[in-house]
């Protein structure tokens, strides 16, 4: 078994989900939204910083992954999301963790069988796979969904293998 930690990274709120993979089964272990807190860029990215080290200290993920980001129009808007990616990748590999990385197309396309599909779509789907889960809203289901695209797509059972290996 291996457990995954998913990151939809956000300035405002930065979704997190944790889930275990044995083989093809998935189970759900927590998940919530880190809100920043404070007025100036750096103590928002501290205060994010703080909140998934918290997290990833509590539940001990083995392998981690991040949602790409994609430039829009607001370049303004771009860099600032970068700066809270950037935290959404730093803490794990802070704890050791190889960080994937995944094009919100990928992940919706994994989860739902769509590429383009809408966030309640990925909810739903999420739900499915996740049975029982409760979910902290639609930031915290998008990074469960990454943790489930990271899963599928062998970054865990590719880790779960060397680990095995390892300690046999």
């Amino acid at each position: 078994m291996i457990r995954v930690i998913g990151i939809d990274p956000g300035l405002r709120n930065m979704g997190w989900g944790i889930i275990d993979v044995a083989g093809s089964k998935l189970s759900h272990v927590a998940n919530g939204v880190c809100v920043s807190e404070g007025t100036d860029m750096g103590s928002r990215l501290l205060s994010l910083h703080a909140q998934l080290t918290r997290i990833i200290t509590t539940y001990r993920p083995q392998a981690a992954a991040v949602e790409q980001t994609f430039v829009n129009k607001d370049g303004a808007g771009t860099l600032k999301l970068g700066q809270a990616r950037a935290i959404a990748m730093l803490v794990p590999a802070q704890a050791g963790l190889v960080v994937g990385e995944y094009y919100p197309n990928t992940v919706k396309k994994t989860v739902v069988g769509v590429g383009h599909a809408e966030k309640g779509q990925v909810l739903h789907m999420v739900r499915m796979q996740l049975p029982g889960a409760e979910i902290a809203g639609p930031d915290a289901a998008d990074a469960l969904a990454i943790a489930i695209c990271h899963a599928h797509h062998g970054g865990a059972s590719t880790l779960a293998q060397a680990v095995a290996k390892a300690t046999a």
